[in-house]
């Protein structure tokens, strides 16, 4: 502890100072918390702690912010909830962007954002580790470079900001490596104009496989989730969605007999309980009554240019693309087993109160409830972390007038 306060008082005016730590990695002392991911919920916690007086830094394993935004989106993107609902703590977005901002338009958001609170992450760092060292209590965060060199970030406090969405889920079919067309998981995918005139088997359905909540984008001339949550404040959660269903039913007709079947459990309740999104349609639902897409069953194998299907028949196809979705990585590198879930990497505890672990430990962006869940979260935590920032910075400057008392 000694050492960590001998390397406090050298990095008092500078939190990215590197000293040696030994032959092979380099040690950084940050005196604030270090987050990982420079996604909306890294950012969103780094201005919030800034707005508090805490200085952060921000690790991030890409090249640039929000890279799952960037490099893992389709171009035609726009966020499905109105732009309200998605704007990050202390700034909202422009007045000229449209209700559903593009994919282009929220990444210039986010960047206008990182430069307005002065984030500026440490990119190409991967981090292998975080583990929390009783003997210092500090956390030893180690991380890899782009050409291998290795770092260790020693911090007091660690904000988990990887997401729900860290890593693709690629599931393992039967006879899948014999297939002679393209096979890409989503997040590779870009354009559609590649796959004209092209068969195309997309496995996957919304969030929730065959059985979906497929709602309209709008009711009643407003979003739907914005009217659920002004209804959400008058009724209790059932009532709202027996209102959403049946209006769904008149918008958008019986979606069983298109092959999508509802789940027992209403919407909003499904993914309260569960996390998994209703399917706001803006266009598939009449392309499936149309014919332009057919709803198939499960797979029971690939071949080399055919896919089986679970009802026997047997279909041929040009391409495969995998819309099966994303999980969380920090069971990878995380080494602790109390506030997060080895099993999906989520915290143990649901929301509200997912956001705060042991020995400093936090979570920013795993709510299941987007980017508005993430807002609250990263507001919870630098509220937290800067009481204890200006009540620690209030008893030096006690201990520094009391020693200068004492002098003759």
């Amino acid at each position: 502890m000694d050492n960590l306060r001998e390397i406090q008082g050298k990095m008092a005016h500078d939190p990215h100072c590197v000293f040696s730590y030994s032959r092979y990695r380099r040690q950084v002392w940050v005196p604030g918390p270090v987050i990982v991911g420079a996604g909306p919920s890294g950012l969103a916690a780094a201005a919030c702690l800034k707005e508090n007086g805490v200085p952060s830094v921000v690790l991030e394993r890409s090249n640039c912010i929000a890279s799952l935004w960037q490099l893992k989106t389709y171009d035609r993107l726009r966020l499905h909830l109105p732009k309200k609902f998605c704007e990050l703590p202390l700034m909202p977005f422009p007045e000229d962007f449209p209700t559903y901002p593009t994919k282009q338009q929220f990444v210039e958001y986010l960047e206008v954002y990182a430069k307005r609170f002065r984030i500026e992450p440490v990119f190409e760092q991967s981090v292998e580790s975080s583990e929390y060292d009783e003997s210092v209590g500090m956390w030893r965060v180690k991380s890899v470079g782009m050409k291998g060199e290795e770092m260790e970030y020693v911090c007091r406090w660690l904000v988990v900001a990887t997401g729900e969405n860290a890593e693709a889920v690629v599931p393992k079919i039967k006879g899948m490596v014999e297939f002679c067309g393209e096979v890409k998981h989503t997040s590779e995918y870009k354009s559609g104009s590649v796959y004209k005139g092209k068969k195309v088997l997309v496995v996957g359905c919304g969030n929730s496989g065959m059985e979906v909540h497929v709602l309209p984008r709008d009711m009643l001339g407003k979003s739907t989730f914005g009217l659920s949550m002004w209804l959400l404040k008058w009724f209790p959660m059932r009532l709202v969605d027996r209102f959403l269903l049946i209006v769904s039913w008149l918008v958008l007709g019986n979606t069983a007999k298109c092959g999508l079947d509802r789940p027992v459990v209403g919407p909003l309740e499904l993914k309260n309980l569960s996390g998994k999104t209703p399917v706001l349609d803006v266009g598939a639902l009449a392309k499936i009554k149309k014919g332009d897409i057919k709803i198939l069953p499960s797979i029971e194998r690939i071949g080399h240019h055919g896919v089986q299907f679970v009802n026997g028949k047997i279909e041929n196809f040009d391409a495969i693309i995998l819309a099966t979705g994303y999980k969380s990585n920090v069971p990878y590198w995380l080494k602790e087993k109390e506030m997060f879930s080895d099993k999906d990497g989520f915290p143990r505890r649901p929301f509200p109160n997912g956001w705060k672990g042991a020995n400093g430990l936090y979570a920013v962006g795993f709510t299941k409830r987007g980017l508005l869940g993430a807002s609250a979260d990263a507001k919870r935590i630098a509220e937290d972390i800067g009481k204890c920032w200006k009540a620690e910075a209030n008893h030096l400057v006690t201990i520094t007038k009391r020693s200068f008392s004492l002098q003759p």
